[in-house]
């Protein structure tokens, strides 16, 4: 698909704000989906696949910054890394075998449940877990499997179930969290990629355009949470008034959101 300059600027800055969004919390991919979509008038199984490319760019300049300023631990992770990859490969299997538009009907639904378990009791999100000293009980394992079939199948939320997970069952903090985050989806987005790639469902072009803004947006906003003193409760906040976006947008609430 031919892309012109004005489409090339919308999916450059899309996709910045798309990687602050994901580094932080998740939801960049209601971004990036929307413009490809939308804007761009890619199929939904295509603009799935294409988006994988901005995801995986993202994601690793993410890692990067988080392994720089020391916020990135292995150790004790890489059960959750392993079962969170297993899962998302039969995400991606069932991707590209199924529609996706069953899926994000029941998804808003979810969302309330999400908005709720996130607003209550606050300080569960807040907690100064040291990630190298505890250990998460052993059926956030099964839990991360069951997310990882989400960022395999869509990627959209994955990073909001997987903080989820990590920082309400698996006890971890929120910044650290983020990084082991960020660290898993560049892992197993690799190998989903390459799924998309042999069905024929990505557009490099596109992708390797929104993947610019977004491995910016996601280097940038990782550096800064890893070296601002307060940066898990700006990023609570930020979690908070992403879910409370998505579920405006998703319920029509705002009926001018709804062509965005």
């Amino acid at each position: 698909m031919n892309v012109d300059t004005f489409h090339g600027v919308i999916a450059i800055f899309g996709g910045f704000f798309a990687g602050v969004m994901n580094a932080l919390a998740g939801f960049g991919s209601v971004i990036t989906l929307s413009i490809m979509i939308e804007f761009m008038g890619l199929p939904g199984n295509l603009a799935n696949g294409t988006n994988r490319i901005s995801v995986l760019a993202q994601s690793a300049m993410s890692t990067l910054a988080y392994f720089q300023k020391g916020k990135l631990s292995f150790k004790n992770s890489w059960p959750l890394i392993v079962f969170t990859s297993l899962g998302a490969l039969l995400g991606v299997y069932l991707a590209v075998r199924i529609s996706n538009e069953q899926f994000l009907a029941a998804f808003k639904y979810m969302l309330i449940g999400m908005l709720l378990i996130i607003l209550v009791k606050p300080k569960r999100w807040l907690r100064k877990t040291i990630t190298e000293n505890h250990h998460a009980p052993w059926y956030h394992l099964p839990l991360a499997f069951a997310v990882g079939i989400l960022g395999g199948f869509i990627q959209m939320g994955m990073g909001l179930f997987m903080l989820m997970v990590m920082v309400l069952v698996g006890r971890y903090n929120i910044i650290h969290a983020n990084a082991l985050k960020v660290l898993i989806v560049t892992l197993y987005t690799t190998v989903v990629l390459i799924v998309f790639q042999v069905s024929g469902l990505i557009d490099w072009k596109i992708g390797l355009i929104f993947a610019i803004g977004q491995g910016l947006g996601g280097y940038l906003a990782a550096y800064l949470a890893s070296v601002y003193p307060k940066a898990d409760i700006w990023v609570y906040r930020f979690l908070v008034l992403i879910v409370i976006a998505v579920l405006i947008k998703s319920f029509g609430i705002i009926p001018w959101l709804q062509s965005i």
